[in-house]
């Protein structure tokens, strides 16, 4: 089993708690630090994944779930995108829905935790997850529990940090990451352990081709993924086939 591993802290319930404390401290600036620390590409990456989505949006009558929804960004994005299919929005950091809910966000908002979702089975359409995937604490139980909850023919989407291909490009994402990131976004934030983890989070997540394959031992099908941004973001995409 594998998952995010915060520094000091050990398990599942451990793991959970640190995290979200702290997203809850870096809550009141979470948007402009996403925009700023990602030269505002953040908003192309979120476009490019309703795009990728929108054949599920457009069904009548979906049900769309945004887990690890944050401020609510892609939420509303995804709402924007579709009249006849209904988007819901979760997150277990009550700060970060407070953030959302303050944005006006129309869709239905719940707390609850991604390993655990108070929903039945086959109950969703779609199932998205922006930059929050990196930071369960079992990577294989979130996958198990996307499944869970999508009805045949549904989707998941995972948006993530990723680690680019090209070496070049890759030690001056390092460099970047390492020595610019955690201070500027720690002087900002005023959670200097929130930025600190963040580089070493991605650094430690699994690449994109293992993600593909977790999401196939998951058992999703016609799993496939794009990189973004010469590979610093990777989308992945995975279906629920009907059983045969």
């Amino acid at each position: 089993m594998s998952g995010t591993t915060p520094p000091g802290v050990k398990g599942e319930q451990q793991t959970a708690q640190w995290v979200r404390e702290m997203f809850g401290q870096v809550a009141p600036r979470y948007d402009l630090l996403n925009h700023l620390l990602s030269f505002n590409i953040d908003r192309l990456w979120r476009a490019r994944t309703v795009k990728r989505v929108r054949p599920v949006l457009e069904r009548q009558g979906a049900r769309i779930l945004d887990l690890c929804c944050g401020t609510g960004d892609l939420a509303i994005a995804l709402q924007r995108a579709t009249t006849t299919s209904r988007v819901l929005g979760s997150d277990f950091c009550h700060p970060m829905l407070t953030a959302a809910q303050k944005k006006g966000l129309a869709s239905v908002l719940f707390e609850s935790d991604a390993l655990s979702l108070p929903l039945a089975d086959a109950s969703l359409d779609l199932v998205t997850v922006a930059f929050g995937f990196r930071n369960f604490a079992n990577y294989e139980k979130g996958l198990l529990e996307l499944r869970r909850v999508l009805r045949d023919g549904g989707m998941a989407a995972i948006l993530e940090f990723s680690q680019p291909p090209n070496a070049a490009f890759a030690a001056l994402y390092g460099f970047y990451s390492r020595n610019i990131l955690p201070k500027l976004g720690g002087a900002l934030s005023g959670s200097k352990d929130a930025y600190s983890y963040l580089p070493e989070s991605v650094r430690k997540f699994p690449g994109a081709e293992e993600l593909a394959d977790k999401m196939r031992a998951a058992g999703f099908a016609n799993v496939q993924f794009e990189r973004m941004t010469f590979g610093i973001v990777a989308l992945h995409l995975g279906r629920v086939l009907p059983a045969t």
